[in-house]
């Protein structure tokens, strides 16, 4: 059957220059950017100068903003929320300018998956939600894990619980969180609105999307055509500009399979890995 999938990408790993990006996205085909990484800064970190010059880069390009990887929620529970809900703002700024159909977000680190923290979690979710309202912005929950919604059921315990907000679903931060990705779909696929492409090997290491053990060739071909039909690239194949400030100690589980001799190397490696897969669905 034919396949809808539309590609978007975090370019970043290519390069933390914008006119790099640009580069890597059109000589792979890739229409559409999640931004993160802003010319060596993180996306919530920037001005609205500063993002409509991003905006303006990429449409001269032909290129759009699909959604920000923000980082809004990848805090401690027990951290102030006035900062969270600060940045959020910023954000969301951010993403009406440069025209973002999403944000992405998180559910906070420090809870240990405890019972206790659901009401804190989510009451903090709503009211990202509440400031998004009337902006057409949709809010999508990413498992990442080590925060609360790192496993399948309690994904499912803040979608059911705030229907606005939609989910991103991403294979490899469920394996790294001892989740089959096959059980998370079946439970979460109702809510999933997009996917972050990245797949790891058991024990965690990312490899190029379909050479590990996150099932999206059995997955993907259930997507088609639900929901956004967009697939973002977050390749984790090499060493880039903002990893080490990710939280989760993600840099120990960025891809060593496999060697590059450049940044844009594994990003190219990366879109051939997913094509190949979405060519045969």
């Amino acid at each position: 059957m034919a396949n809808n999938f539309r590609l978007a990408a975090f370019a970043d790993e290519a390069s933390p220059l914008v006119d790099e990006q640009i580069k890597a996205m059109v000589r792979n085909g890739v229409s559409m950017l999640e931004v993160r990484g802003v010319d060596g800064e993180n996306v919530a970190k920037i001005d609205s100068a500063k993002a409509k010059e991003v905006k303006n880069k990429l449409s001269a390009a032909g290129l759009s903003v699909w959604s920000i990887g923000s980082p809004v929620g990848k805090t401690d529970i027990h951290d102030d929320f006035t900062f969270e809900s600060e940045q959020f703002k910023r954000v969301l700024e951010t993403a009406t300018i440069m025209e973002a159909k999403c944000i992405r977000l998180f559910s906070f680190f420090g809870t240990e998956g405890k019972p206790e923290y659901r009401d804190e979690v989510l009451y903090r979710l709503s009211k990202y939600i509440e400031m998004a309202k009337g902006s057409g912005v949709i809010l999508c929950h990413e498992n990442e894990k080590g925060i609360y919604g790192d496993i399948a059921s309690r994904c499912d315990e803040i979608q059911a619980a705030l229907p606005e907000l939609k989910a991103v679903f991403d294979p490899a931060n469920f394996i790294q969180s001892g989740q089959d990705t096959m059980e998370a779909w079946k439970l979460l696929k109702k809510y999933v609105y997009y996917f972050h492409i990245k797949d790891c090997v058991e024990g965690g290491m990312v490899v190029p999307a379909g050479k590990g053990i996150g099932c999206l060739d059995k997955i993907l071909p259930e997507y088609n055509g639900l929901a956004s039909d967009v697939l973002t690239l977050e390749p984790h194949l090499s060493d880039f500009v903002g990893l080490s400030g990710l939280e989760g100690d993600e840099k120990s589980e960025v891809g060593k399979l496999y060697s590059f001799d450049s940044n844009d190397e594994a990003f190219d490696c990366a879109v051939v890995s997913l094509k190949e897969i979405i060519n045969k669905i």
